[in-house]
């Protein structure tokens, strides 16, 4: 891997050829953002892993990175204290930041701060459905956001509207499910289960789920259960989980020897895989693109706590029963077309970069600014606190941690006492002077 002091140097004999950096910290995003800018053709490509509490492990990295079509010398870990230094040198046309909301907004100020400002675009790292306004406001100083199905651009763009955050939208299969459904490998015996670290999210549902698999795995000794999980114990992933599979197994009297847990890229364990299980994974999209039958969960129900609402109509839902059955699914034609399977003649998403970096390099394309922060510096000083950790040494930082630690945990006892559940880090009402963020049980866009 280069090393951070080194990053590539700038083309100048080649003054056409776009110069793209991608950013991210932790694992879902890692895998989007490298195999996203991967797909640029004649470009000059960086991707940055900057510090944060969430960044992936050496191991995380190459799982990541595996089959993206990123080499491992096009990728850089920055610390966040020579990030502008770094990209200053680089001289980046466009940065794509892959990032949960409140570290984008981080990223993109800084960014913005650049001279000449770079293009900046963003996105979510698979399945973006529902449209959260959160989701806007932290990236509403991006120049482009981009999604990856025809539904996902109707309900950013009807939402956009709705409060009065414009933004321009591109599309882009997901770089997971690229080139269309294949032909499933043949001879996969293994039911693998994509677990997520939030859905679902209680103990009690959660245990359900590790009594299923160990259940699947006793119907049929002969075939194994695959665990596929992101994060070994003492490695992070983009959501904190609160109850790990693997302990809930032991304390159901362990797992049978035919229930693994896997690490590997999810890739791999598709290879051998005679259908996938999940709740509402992305990996799903990875399944059906690579021709392999699915079971989405719905046991705990089907909403937007759960993220399964896209996968209404698709034919793919069923319950703990059809797994231990082994009752896989393929999804409905229509559902495909309307969901991450469109024609690739759609995606203009390059092209939108593209014109966006003409314009930058005309001196046409007009800076965008960022959403008050209610609260001002200081709650800005708590959010840059909270998703850099330790690399944000500012003395207001740690300031801001100071105050805002213990007005979170009285508002998050308040809030439980009056039976609601608090949102993630970042997704509270005092986020944006222009609306409120509807708190809830699901991820930080």
């Amino acid at each position: 891997m280069t090393a951070a002091a080194d990053p590539p140097r700038p083309q100048h004999d080649e003054p056409a050829r776009l110069r793209v950096v991608a950013i991210a910290d932790s694992d879902s995003y890692v895998k989007w953002a490298s195999a996203l800018v991967a797909a640029i053709p004649d470009a000059e490509i960086a991707l940055v892993l900057v510090s944060t509490p969430l960044t992936v492990s050496a191991a995380q990295e190459r799982a990541a990175l595996e089959g993206s079509g990123l080499g491992a010398d096009r990728v850089h870990r920055v610390a966040f204290a020579e990030l502008s230094a770094w990209l200053g040198f680089f001289g980046p046309d466009a940065v794509v930041l892959g990032a949960r909301g409140p570290l984008v907004r981080v990223l993109t100020a800084l960014v913005a701060d650049l001279s000449p400002r770079p293009v900046i675009a963003t996105g979510l790292p698979g399945i973006s459905l529902p449209a959260r306004r959160a989701a806007l406001i932290y990236r509403a100083q991006c120049d482009l956001f981009i999604l990856h199905s025809q539904r996902e651009v109707e309900a950013f763009g009807e939402l956009s509207d709705r409060v009065s955050i414009p933004m321009r939208f591109a599309l882009a299969q997901l770089p997971f499910a690229s080139g269309g459904i294949g032909a499933a490998p043949a001879g996969g015996g293994d039911l693998v289960f994509a677990a997520q670290a939030i859905v679902p999210r209680e103990k009690a549902e959660r245990l359900v789920v590790a009594r299923m698999l160990i259940d699947a795995a006793e119907a049929d000794p002969s075939r194994r259960v695959v665990l596929k999980l992101r994060a070994a114990k003492g490695e992070r992933e983009t959501h904190h989980e609160r109850f790990a599979y693997p302990d809930l197994i032991d304390d159901l009297g362990g797992a049978p020897a035919n229930l693994v847990v896997s690490y590997e890229p999810m890739a791999r364990a598709l290879s051998r895989a005679q259908g996938l299980v999940t709740v509402s994974s992305t990996s799903a999209i990875e399944a059906i693109a690579r021709g392999i039958p699915v079971i989405a969960l719905d046991t705990f129900g089907v909403g937007d706590p759960l993220l399964n609402g896209v996968f209404t109509g698709s034919g793919l839902f069923g319950g703990t029963g059809e797994v231990i059955a082994r009752w896989f699914r393929h999804p409905d034609e229509d559902w495909l077309r309307e969901n991450y399977f469109h024609e690739e003649v759609f995606d203009d998403w390059i092209d939108a970069v593209a014109g966006l970096v003409h314009d930058r390099r005309r001196g046409d394309l007009a800076p965008r600014t960022a959403l008050p922060v209610r609260g001002g510096p200081l709650r800005a000083a708590w959010e840059r606190k909270r998703v850099l950790g330790s690399e944000d040494r500012t003395l207001l930082g740690w300031v801001a941690l100071v105050v805002g630690a213990p007005a979170r945990q009285a508002l998050i006892l308040f809030r439980r006492l009056r039976g609601q559940q608090p949102g993630p880090p970042g997704s509270s009402a005092h986020v944006s002077s222009t609306s409120a963020v509807r708190t809830s049980t699901t991820r930080t866009p």
